[in-house]
């Protein structure tokens, strides 16, 4: 059972992901959590260190919804190439699933913590490569069970990918038009089925 310590803890992170996620490190102020919480500010601060360990609890917990999803669309039955269209199926929703996140927490963290949160920046950074590995795990799967054939190794398969569809999400983003996402994703879809398919 939870302690009520721990329950606070919790909706705080909860709550305070997204409005760091959509305004940043620098942007999110004091007042913009005590509003979004309810709390004040020293009931923030007697649960978290500084504002800088509250930002990245806030950027882990969404990060963990993150990886959480991958995993489920990854680890489904089936062999790689239905995994890999299972992860492309569910970046082609990817903007309607981050919404509640306040967008992509990679993007927007990576993006806004580079120069002015090591610790933000250094996550975004670790969280591509996690993100880059579990892709490059199905591809070497398919190579080993006669699956798919990559020119590459499977890691650098990954990162392309994963490049593509960050990229996507950067596009769609800044123009608001849903069709970058969307288009890159089938574009990716019709290059795996004609490039690596066996």
């Amino acid at each position: 059972m939870t302690t009520k310590a721990e329950r606070t803890t919790t909706f705080i992170i909860k709550t305070v992901a997204p409005v760091f996620n959509k305004h940043g490190y620098v942007g999110t102020s004091m007042s913009d959590l005590t509003e979004a919480t309810g709390l004040t500010k020293g009931a923030l601060y007697g649960n978290f260190e500084n504002k800088e360990a509250l930002a990245l609890a806030a950027y882990e917990f969404s990060i963990n919804k993150l990886f959480e999803a991958i995993d489920e669309r990854l680890n489904i039955e089936g062999g790689s190439l239905e995994k890999l269209f299972s992860l492309t199926k569910f970046y082609r929703n990817y903007d309607v699933f981050s919404r509640d996140m306040g967008g992509c927490p990679v993007l927007n963290v990576g993006v806004d913590a580079q120069h002015n949160n090591a610790q933000l920046s250094a996550a975004a950074r670790e969280t591509i490569k996690i993100i880059e590995g579990k892709i490059a795990l199905v591809l070497e799967e398919g190579v080993n069970n006669n699956e798919l054939r990559l020119s590459v190794p499977p890691l650098q398969f990954a990162k392309q990918l994963y490049t593509m569809l960050q990229g996507a999400i950067a596009m769609s983003t800044i123009s608001g038009d849903r069709k970058y996402l969307v288009n890159t994703v089938a574009y990716l879809e019709v290059l795996v089925q004609k490039e690596i398919k066996k």
